[in-house]
């Protein structure tokens, strides 16, 4: 693991740093811009709920480089909890140097000590770059297919 890089729960301090990147990963990711006020009030509401979820912080050499999103699945067929990865994002100037390799880590701990059935993620179909970083760290890929129905204007 890097010493350079820490990793911490976020703070409400921390919202305008997290918008940022979560409007910055849904340009890269799906070319599309987020209305930033209702990011703001979204990510403002998992502070206010922490039912809702848990972002971490990745800092390296002091400066924020990486955040992500955990929120939990329950699964009767395994009587615990799935952990999923959401929001996952790195300041390019931070790629490549074990930012997201020192989250992963964090959550799994994390995971593990409250007793998780296992970690989760979605990745878009195109990056194949972070597929391959996942793969690295043990992950395995779902023979799933992901539907959806959205009720709102922003999907």
């Amino acid at each position: 693991m890097n010493p350079s890089i820490q990793v911490r729960p976020a703070t409400p301090d921390d919202v305008p740093f997290l918008v940022d990147c979560n409007a910055a990963m849904a340009r890269e990711t799906e070319h599309k811009a987020l209305d930033r006020d209702v990011l703001t009030r979204g990510t403002r509401a998992v502070f206010e709920d922490s039912r809702r979820g848990l972002y971490l912080v990745a800092e390296r050499d002091g400066e924020p480089a990486g955040c992500l999103l955990v929120t939990h699945e329950w699964s009767d067929w395994r009587n615990g909890d799935w952990w999923w990865f959401q929001s996952v994002y790195v300041t390019p100037p931070h790629r490549r140097h074990g930012v997201f390799q020192a989250l992963y880590a964090e959550v799994e701990r994390r995971a593990r000590a409250a007793g998780a059935v296992g970690l989760r993620l979605y990745v878009e179909r195109d990056n194949t770059r972070a597929q391959r970083t996942y793969l690295s760290l043990g992950m395995q890929e779902e023979p799933y297919r992901m539907l959806r129905h959205g009720f709102t204007r922003f999907d």
